[in-house]
């Protein structure tokens, strides 16, 4: 089974940045990406179901190295100061890689 290695670019956010953060990352050169909801605690409290009419989301993209450089370095200039929002890359390998 032949797998390539790509970047996973994974960022937790305010869902109200999720179209914002859509656009970027395509025009970054993201092929696609994987949005859901998501719920937990950190430095900005605990988010809890049912609680909040705008809650957080996941974004997820799989990309080249390079993409994911970009995304990252956009997302930390353009964001980081303003929103409450996390953001870290992996290393994954994946099968058909000419998807990403």
């Amino acid at each position: 089974m032949k797998t390539e290695l790509h970047t996973l670019v994974t960022i937790v956010t305010e869902a109200s940045l999720e179209h914002r953060l859509i656009e970027d990352v395509g025009d970054l050169g993201a092929r696609g990406w994987t949005v859901t909801d998501a719920r937990g605690k950190g430095a900005e409290g605990e988010r809890e179901p049912g609680l909040n009419t705008i809650g957080n989301i996941r974004l997820e993209v799989v990309c080249d190295p390079p993409v994911a450089e970009r995304i990252a370095a956009h997302v930390s200039a353009e964001y980081f100061e303003d929103y409450a929002i996390v953001l870290y890359l992996s290393d994954v390998r994946v099968l058909r890689g000419e998807k990403f």
